[in-house]
């Protein structure tokens, strides 16, 4: 068996804004609330298109562990997809990640989706993984879609 989420947001927001905010890796620790810090570890043009390989370090959890882990994220601005998969997995077997984001009214509507299987030794199942995942992914999204709507709103106000 396998684990599997699939979790989008509409955002009132231009799609472009949205792209452009939310593959700033640079600014993911204040755009998800997550991640203490990223560091882009190569950027360069590969055989799927530009490839960016970048080590995300989360804040302490309860315990005190700041779990950090390398990933490769391979962004298509004229599809506007983008995918990714861990290169360090952890406790996955294996981590695959789809973003895409789709004009939908005004707005845009940002999916993502995780595929992905624990390791025997994890110390947590598939479907323990995709309740946490489903929860977490829930929060961030809110989080992304307040802080970019801020941003169209700051925007659209200098005009």
């Amino acid at each position: 068996m396998a684990g599997h989420t699939d979790n989008s947001i509409v955002i009132d927001a231009p799609l472009e804004l949205v792209w452009d905010m939310t593959n700033d890796l640079d600014s993911w620790p204040r755009l998800f609330s997550e991640y203490a810090s990223v560091e882009v570890l190569e950027d360069k043009d590969g055989d799927s298109g530009r490839e960016i390989l970048f080590r995300l370090t989360m804040h302490p959890d309860e315990d005190g562990n700041a779990w950090s882990w390398v990933s490769k994220r391979i962004p298509d601005p004229k599809t506007r997809q983008v995918r990714a998969h861990r290169v360090e997995t952890g406790p996955f077997e294996y981590m695959n990640i789809y973003w895409e984001y789709l004009p939908e009214g005004d707005g845009t509507k940002m999916r993502w989706v995780q595929d992905f299987h624990m390791k025997e030794a994890a110390p947590v199942t598939d479907e323990g993984m995709t309740e946490h995942l489903n929860r977490n992914t829930a929060i961030q999204m809110k989080l992304i879609k307040e802080k970019v709507e801020a941003a169209a709103k700051a925007a659209a106000g200098r005009q």
